[in-house]
């Protein structure tokens, strides 16, 4: 796989990113980004993938940020499991939960 660089002009690939439409092409990438990435794709698909990507930044944008995810995740190595979580702060967290919840509910309601 060629290194999907673009990062020569931060302003243009902001403009470029907020102007971007995905395609239906951009679609099919995203579903088989993986298997490409993992060299699961028969070459022809490769072959399809680095053609969009060779004229899509975006496209190369999303696909260098999965590539680095994947290698980290690929890399990490937990030394030691953590504890499970007290009966307190499990007790918070789902209370926090049911807050942020409620507040959705609240300010999706139409007007009355």
């Amino acid at each position: 796989m060629r290194s999907i660089l673009w990062r020569q002009d931060p302003q243009f690939e902001e403009d470029e990113m907020a102007a971007h439409v995905h395609t239906e092409k951009c679609k099919e990438v995203f579903a088989l980004l993986s298997d490409y990435l993992n060299l699961e794709l028969p070459p022809d698909a490769c072959a399809e993938i680095e053609s969009h990507l060779a004229g899509c930044p975006p496209c190369v944008e999303f696909a260098e940020s999965l590539r680095k995810t994947m290698e980290l995740c690929r890399r990490y190595r937990p030394s030691e499991l953590p504890e499970p979580i007290g009966t307190r702060a499990r007790d918070q967290l789902i209370e926090a939960y049911q807050n942020m919840l409620a507040a959705r509910r609240m300010t999706s309601r139409p007007a009355e």
